[in-house]
């Protein structure tokens, strides 16, 4: 159960926040689908051959011909991880962290809704904000594709890619949020998931760039999202997913847990 008048107040109040990051998706978004050419598919590979250590930090060493193969890896390989990342971080804040940080949290539960009630309810307007961006991202991608690039696209395979971007960053929501309720002071409750969050992005750069720390790639969650297997349908790259999924169900239930049982202060 949730707290309704409290959903629709805070969906209201981030309005503007989402706007912004739909303004910035289709920013990046549109300016990359539209690079596309196939007839430089070759051109690309070759550049992407003469700087690999340049295109392996973004995830781009294996840039393909096709269309699928293109936004694989100019999209979801970082920008498209990175951008709702970012507004994860936000919400975490504006959601929890404000609350605590300015002690007013123990307002906001002196109504008739359970503590339960009040924190699901915040993840919830994180978790619906998140599913706007994702969804507009992949409406957005699909309909400038066909646009410029008709029959281009292999739709089933990029939906596909998009559910699996989806649990990714749901996994990072979950692990952020959970740090959130955790802390009082916004050092610690933002801080741990910004600077972990960070960390994980450049242990996958200096991974996929150097062959002696490749073994980094074992210390980020990123890694278990794997476009280029999805869109093969490669059984691993599922149960990397799969991996994701439970991780962020283990972290929501903790954070949820550590918030009832909390003292909150005035």
């Amino acid at each position: 159960k949730m707290s309704i008048p409290l959903l629709k107040t805070e969906l209201k109040s981030s309005g503007k926040i989402i706007l912004l990051f739909l303004g910035i998706i289709t920013l990046y978004a549109g300016i990359i689908t539209a690079m596309f050419d196939p007839e430089l598919g070759a051109g690309i590979n070759a550049l992407a051959e003469s700087m690999p250590q340049f295109f392996a930090v973004f995830g781009m060493e294996n840039p393909g011909i096709t269309l699928l193969d293109f936004l694989n890896n100019y999209l979801y390989g970082f920008i498209l991880v990175l951008i709702p990342f970012i507004y994860i971080l936000i919400m975490c804040y504006k959601l929890v962290a404000k609350y605590m940080d300015k002690g007013s949290m123990a307002y906001l539960l002196n109504t008739h809704y359970s503590r339960t009630q009040i924190i699901v309810t915040q993840f919830m307007v994180l978790l619906i904000g998140l599913l706007i961006l994702l969804l507009y991202a992949t409406g957005f991608i699909f309909c400038v594709s066909e646009v410029m690039f008709q029959g281009e696209l292999e739709v089933s395979k990029f939906l596909l890619l998009n559910a699996g971007l989806f649990l990714l960053e749901f996994f990072l929501a979950c692990l952020c949020f959970m740090f959130a309720c955790f802390f009082d002071e916004l050092k610690f409750s933002v801080g741990f998931g910004a600077g972990l969050g960070l960390l994980f992005f450049l242990a996958q750069m200096l991974s996929q760039v150097d062959e002696k720390v490749e073994f980094l790639k074992y210390v980020t969650p990123l890694t278990l999202f794997m476009p280029e297997g999805l869109v093969k349908y490669e059984s691993h790259s599922f149960m990397g997913l799969g991996v994701l999924l439970a991780g962020a169900a283990v972290f929501l239930a903790v954070g949820i847990m550590r918030f009832k049982k909390r003292d909150l202060l005035l």
